[in-house]
């Protein structure tokens, strides 16, 4: 994708990218510095599966970027390490504005095989992870705003796996709708400071769609598209939201595939029935069930099956 706007909106900008050194998050990484923005890489190298730590990953991308760039190798799952982050930010570049929670780990497995560690391993980085970024980061841009520095902006990478469902994806998915839930709330929780806090489900080849294993045509067909797609398309849209004209869009599921953006729903009923207070609730809910429900239950499509069409590239 040719984009010829560079212009340095976010000079003197500071920002945190976790994940930042390979795929979406190096896309990310690359745009904000592009438009001004210094960017701490925080990526401690690990695997798709959240092992072996190498930390030239981080670094060979901040000594590319230069002087507005800065590694951090620390695991951001851990809450002294992601307050560690934040200091560096401020005291490197001179305050936080920009927080991009992308970090994220993938061990799939059926629900009846699942592994206890593994569960554990992914709510941490994929969960708590942005949490304890967001818990530290939050006081800095509250007072920032405060103190009259144009107000923050914060994207959590979610994944439409979260929305949709995903064969063997029970802690992935449980971690990327849990982060639509924290986007809400720190969205609300900030409004008052007008820091932002929106959610992007991206489409884009990266590491975890080379490991889908198709379960059936739809979704191989779906695995060929997605690799398709660069993750800069992702990178527009995350810097769109760092810019001064997103300043009113907060507390939004919006997502990206290829030249196309998507603004999802959120959970609202759709229908209501009520329980009688004598005679057969049984009776009642069949009826319901038949009547007013009918046609509005939602099917067990995954995301692959939904998004499995050609992507506008």
């Amino acid at each position: 994708m040719a984009n010829n706007n560079n212009e340095k909106i976010l000079d003197g900008r500071a920002a945190i990218v976790t994940g930042g050194a390979r795929g979406i998050g190096l896309a990310v990484t690359r745009r904000l510095h592009e438009m001004g923005a210094a960017v701490v890489v925080a990526d401690s190298g690990v695997s798709i599966a959240g092992e072996n730590p190498d930390a030239a990953v981080a670094e060979k991308v901040s000594a590319e970027l230069g002087a507005r760039a800065a590694a951090f190798t620390d695991d951001i799952a851990d809450a002294a390490a992601a307050r560690a982050a934040v200091e560096l930010a401020i005291t490197k570049f001179g305050g936080l504005d920009i927080v991009v929670n992308n970090a994220a780990i993938l061990r799939d497995g059926f629900i009846f095989k699942s592994v206890p560690a593994n569960w554990d391993a992914v709510i941490r980085t994929n969960l708590s992870g942005p949490f304890y970024v967001l818990a530290a980061a939050t006081p800095h841009l509250r007072e920032q705003a405060k103190a009259g520095r144009a107000s923050g902006r914060i994207i959590n990478i979610t994944s439409s796996a979260g929305l949709y469902g995903n064969f063997g994806q029970s802690a992935y998915a449980s971690a990327k709708a849990g982060l639509l839930g924290l986007t809400r709330v720190v969205a609300m929780d900030m409004a008052r400071s007008g820091v932002t806090c929106n959610a992007i489900a991206p489409f884009a080849a990266t590491r975890v769609t080379e490991t889908i294993q198709p379960a059936n045509e739809a979704q191989a067909r779906y695995k060929e598209r997605a690799l398709k797609i660069a993750p800069t398309f992702v990178a527009e849209l995350v810097a769109y939201l760092c810019s001064p004209a997103a300043q009113r869009i907060s507390g939004q599921l919006l997502g990206v595939r290829g030249r196309e953006v998507f603004l999802f729903s959120q959970p609202r009923p759709i229908e209501k029935t009520v329980m009688p207070a004598e005679g057969s609730v049984e009776a009642s809910l069949t009826q319901a069930f038949k009547e007013r429900f009918a046609g509005k239950l939602i099917d067990l499509a995954t995301d692959l099956e939904v998004f499995n069409t050609e992507p506008v590239i």
